[in-house]
């Protein structure tokens, strides 16, 4: 079959974005390295927002919570994932190709489980992630988001992990 014959698929990359270098550093890897320039791929930029934490309506020290300071907590969680998002999209503009086409999903809730829901919900060809890299100690107690969507995703998962140095960030085509 000659290679003009050949029909590119059109993928859905699914790319984890949040507050970290890491996650900055998997998409900007991504695009160099996994985007088809020759096919009709769609990135995906997924911020999964933290879930409130759960306040009775007392505090430890018997004040209570007002609208005013939920509304404002809710604001701020908001204004982080429009930044996160912000970010994520000036990298695909400056690193990336004007033919791919960005989509953006913001949801709410456990990272790992909204990364493993939205993956699966919108049959993604792959899942691109960062590693922040924790020890062995630090992953025990905190848990490993990467590797909680490797072990129950469908899609296949790329980890990126935090390059050593600048050289290894560029990765090769």
């Amino acid at each position: 079959m000659a290679e003009d014959d050949v029909v590119a698929k059109d993928r859905k990359i699914l790319v984890a974005v949040d507050e970290g270098e890491e996650s900055t550093n998997a998409l900007s890897w991504c695009l160099k390295n996994v985007i088809s320039h020759t096919s009709k791929d769609t990135l995906v930029l997924l911020y999964a927002k933290p879930p409130r934490a759960v306040y009775t309506s007392l505090d430890g020290t018997g004040y209570l919570f007002s609208s005013d300071i939920l509304a404002t907590m809710d604001k701020y969680s908001n204004d982080v994932a429009d930044c996160v998002i912000e970010k994520a999209k000036r990298v695909c503009r400056e690193q990336g190709d004007p033919e791919v086409k960005v989509e953006v999903i913001i949801e709410s809730g456990d990272p790992r489980d909204v990364i493993c829901q939205v993956a699966d919900k919108i049959n993604a060809d792959v899942l691109v992630m960062g590693s922040h890299g924790y020890g062995l100690i630090k992953r025990a107690f905190l848990g490993s988001v990467s590797n909680h969507c490797a072990q129950n995703v469908k899609c296949p998962v790329l980890i990126v992990k935090k390059p050593t140095c600048s050289s290894s960030a560029s990765g090769t085509k």
